[in-house]
């Protein structure tokens, strides 16, 4: 049985606007028009109903914004670590040409591996200020991830805008 794929659409005027917004807004658009199409939550019956490159996108946007936010620590107690590092993400953005992200997130998946139970367990914020403490290994992959940020952000971009009918259909 063959899942029916979600048509994602974006109007090419609101397309063109974002794009000239900056890089940000461009992929924030695509980022937006997939939520939208999925009913704003992305759970295992539309997944299925994603190719590869939207479902990657979505785990660039929930990866791009926990560790900006608050780094890998935040990402995993916020249970998006299964999603980040029990998918294929760091795979596919080597595919998208994102060697060091890719090399990153699979530094990270080790640690994810060793620490994941105790960052998702639940805990009050102190407890979960603790953490950072209690794993200063994260700090590293922190910085690397914010200091190359842009750069990686404009590589998405530049990879949505080689591929764009893989991630949307542009409407007038």
């Amino acid at each position: 049985m063959h899942a029916i794929m979600i048509k994602v659409t974006i109007n090419d005027d609101v397309l063109r606007q974002k794009a000239e917004e900056g890089m940000d807004a461009f992929v924030g658009a695509f980022v937006d028009a997939i939520n939208e199409a999925i009913g704003g939550t992305l759970t295992a019956d539309n997944m299925a109903q994603l190719n590869a490159d939207q479902i990657t996108l979505l785990a660039w946007d929930a990866l791009h914004e926990e560790v900006m936010d608050g780094g890998f620590v935040q990402l995993i107690h916020n249970g998006y670590g299964g999603f980040i590092f029990r998918n294929p993400v760091a795979r596919m953005m080597r595919m998208w040409g994102i060697d060091a992200l890719a090399t990153l997130l699979n530094k990270a998946r080790k640690l994810y591996d060793r620490h994941h139970e105790q960052i998702e367990r639940e805990c009050s914020d102190e407890e979960f200020m603790a953490l950072f403490e209690q794993m200063p290994a994260f700090d590293e992959l922190d910085d690397a991830f914010v200091e190359n940020e842009e750069q990686w952000t404009q590589m998405v971009a530049c990879y949505i805008d080689d591929h764009l009918d893989r991630f949307a259909t542009i409407i007038d």
